[in-house]
């Protein structure tokens, strides 16, 4: 017989707190004034429609981003923005599968976000409501990930592949963090189940080929060496930053 111990979720989600920065979810109307909501962000900033504070979201956090790590190439600044926001998908609605057995709806028209906020990024939930933990797919992957990714190739000349090592990447990380979690707790069973479901996500054919499933090593880049000092990332595909290449003469 399986014992399953899992904590209540609040309707404020207050429960994700005690997992770690990157999990926390807040809840309600922000109060520093209007948020863009997820949906909104990803709008086609041509399209005519965006009456939003900062803009075009979207194009605002990856120059402020470009800013924050001092690069002067996009798609690396692009791909950090990215990995940032997918590291916090999956934190959230893994989190709270795992140690509480319910998933928020993590709806981009009613999950807003700051994209002026520092790292991790801040996250806004406007009404609360769940969903199974069977939908964790849908909500994360082709309800976030998809949408994210699509809104900023319209803007800058960057990969799905990147972007999609960097969403499995971020989906391992979230793992392991379960993992120090579970074990400083005493708690395996949430690991356990991390570990499951993350199985299942990574199955996707978008999700399936970016690590390698013995390590959880990724098979791709995020260009993280290119930002100056950066180094390569603890799963990075390469053992050192790839040299450059000779120029021509």
């Amino acid at each position: 017989m399986v014992l399953l111990l899992f904590v209540d979720l609040d309707p404020g989600l207050k429960a994700l707190d005690a997992l770690g920065g990157f999990f926390v979810l807040r809840t309600g109307v922000p109060p520093c004034g209007p948020l863009p909501t997820l949906a909104s962000a990803w709008r086609d900033p041509r399209s005519g429609t965006s009456e939003e504070v900062y803009g075009d979201p979207v194009t605002f956090r990856v120059r402020k981003v470009a800013e924050s790590i001092r690069t002067s190439e996009p798609r690396v600044a692009v791909s950090v923005a990215q990995q940032g926001l997918a590291a916090r998908f999956w934190s959230v609605a893994l989190g709270a599968a795992a140690l509480c057995g319910r998933l928020p709806d993590l709806d981009p028209e009613l999950l807003h976000w700051d994209p002026d906020a520092g790292a991790p990024d801040d996250l806004w939930l406007r009404e609360v409501r769940f969903r199974p933990v069977a939908d964790l797919d849908a909500v994360v992957r082709a309800g976030l990930l998809v949408p994210l990714g699509a809104a900023l190739r319209s803007r800058h000349r960057v990969q799905p592949a990147l972007l999609w090592g960097n969403a499995g990447s971020a989906l391992a990380g979230t793992v392991r963090e379960l993992d120090r979690w579970a074990l400083a707790h005493g708690r395996p069973d949430v690991s356990g189940r991390a570990r499951t479901l993350a199985g299942r996500l990574l199955a996707h054919p978008d999700l399936s080929g970016t690590l390698d499933p013995g390590t959880l090593r990724r098979r791709s880049c995020c260009l993280y060496y290119r930002v100056p000092g950066g180094g390569v990332c603890g799963d990075c595909c390469f053992e050192r930053p790839p040299r450059p290449a000779p120029r021509r003469t």
